[in-house]
């Protein structure tokens, strides 16, 4: 049986609007000019429209009119209406290509969009103003309603698109919400294993650490606890720490300071510090992976050392196979050389017959010299007692040609 008419409209309606009905609802929506200025800007034209309609139909003098002020007003209105919309829409429209292309509005933008408006209405007027020298008042106050409307609505699109600008006239930071602060610039609170670790100082002399450090009391307990404990390892391990702060704070690249503070609600050294760092807003320097974890899931800025130091590691180290591409001979007999992805000189022993030819190559041994890192090893597979690589040195390894 075929299905009904009625069935199918009913089918339809459960189902709902298609896909792509809804996204072309959706964008007219979006593309549809607001109704309040639309309807404002129309209503100006019309009245605009009607008054010249009834001047022009009294005519040149009271005694010729030409349609009459009736007819005139009449043919004002018509045209008022059709006409204004058409104006209406297009002032909108323009205006919202504009607003399209800004993102999401924020509390800075109303507020440079506001200064906007007030500088497009003052603008509107001081351009406009003119039109009340006319005689009658029903054509100039829709004029000059118009040109400040229209003016004020753009000037508020000006304004909430230049907004850095805009609100710069009035501060630095006048209107705009706080920014998020990153990582780098806020003071470190230092961990215990981060003083007993003696590569922080090199860290800081190489220049990426620099700023605040905060020292927390109860690392210094801690570490005083350490220095004079019995065992001669849990000693060391505090005497370290406790030097390697005293060489910190000599380092003119960092402002060392002593945080007098301490959290006696919470017993262990580690909790203390994810306390201290949310409340001062302070970043935690840390050695220990689980902590740097559990930090981070406490909200705290975590800068974990050991997480650069796995970042900063060779790309190859002794004992890895890798694919080399072996270029030319080496400088030794027996000997060819390759590079890696990173642009590291391998030096392959034993495969100058090779040359030319892709192998897998064992590293042995990994050099880092002033001018880049050499790579020593032999083809995968060799003998694993064959005769130890002979490594020339940085001098005399040929450079890397184009």
């Amino acid at each position: 049986m075929p299905a009904s008419p009625e069935g199918t409209d009913v089918a339809g309606q459960v189902a709902g609007p298609s896909p792509g009905s809804s996204a072309t609802a959706a964008r007219r929506g979006r593309n549809r000019p607001p109704t309040v200025v639309l309807e404002v800007l129309r209503l100006l034209v019309v009245v605009f429209f009607a008054g010249a309609g009834y001047e022009v139909g009294s005519g040149v003098g009271p005694t010729r009119p030409v349609l009459g002020a009736l007819n005139g007003t009449a043919v004002g209105l018509v045209l008022g209406v059709g006409l204004g919309g058409v104006l209406g829409r297009t002032t909108t429209s323009s205006a919202e290509v504009v607003r399209s292309r800004l993102n999401d509005t924020s509390a800075d933008q109303l507020v440079a969009g506001g200064v906007g408006v007030v500088c497009g209405v003052l603008l509107g007027a001081g351009v406009a103003w003119p039109v009340f020298f006319l005689r009658q008042a029903y054509l100039a106050f829709p004029l000059f309603g118009f040109v400040v409307v229209a003016l004020g609505y753009l000037g508020y699109l000006v304004g909430a698109s230049k907004r850095d600008g805009v609100l710069a006239l009035f501060g630095d930071r006048a209107g705009r919400a706080p920014r998020a602060v990153p990582s780098s610039a806020l003071p470190r609170v230092l961990d215990t294993s981060v003083a007993i670790d003696g590569r922080l100082l090199d860290v800081v002399r190489a220049g990426f650490l620099h700023g605040t450090v905060l020292i927390a009391t109860p690392v210094l307990r801690e570490l005083q606890g350490l220095a004079d404990a019995g065992e001669d390892t849990r000693r060391a391990k505090g005497r370290r720490g406790l030097e390697n702060l005293e060489a910190l704070k000599r380092e003119p690249g960092v402002d060392v300071q002593v945080l007098d503070l301490d959290v006696p609600a919470v017993p262990e050294v580690d909790a203390k510090l994810v306390r201290i760092c949310l409340d001062h807003g302070a970043a935690l320097l840390t050695l220990d992976t689980n902590l740097a974890k559990a930090a981070a899931l406490a909200g705290v800025q975590v800068l974990n050392l050991h997480a650069l130091a796995l970042a900063l590691r060779p790309a190859v180290v002794a004992g890895d196979d890798v694919d080399v591409l072996l270029l030319r001979p080496g400088k030794e007999p027996g000997q060819a050389v390759g590079y890696l992805g990173d642009g590291s000189m391998v030096v392959v022993e034993h495969a100058r017959e090779h040359v030319g030819s892709e192998r897998l190559v064992s590293v042995t041994s990994v050099l880092t010299t002033a001018n880049g890192r050499l790579v020593f090893g032999r083809l995968a597979g060799a003998g694993e007692h064959a005769a130890p690589p002979h490594r020339p040195s940085p001098a005399s390894v040929p450079p890397r040609s184009g």
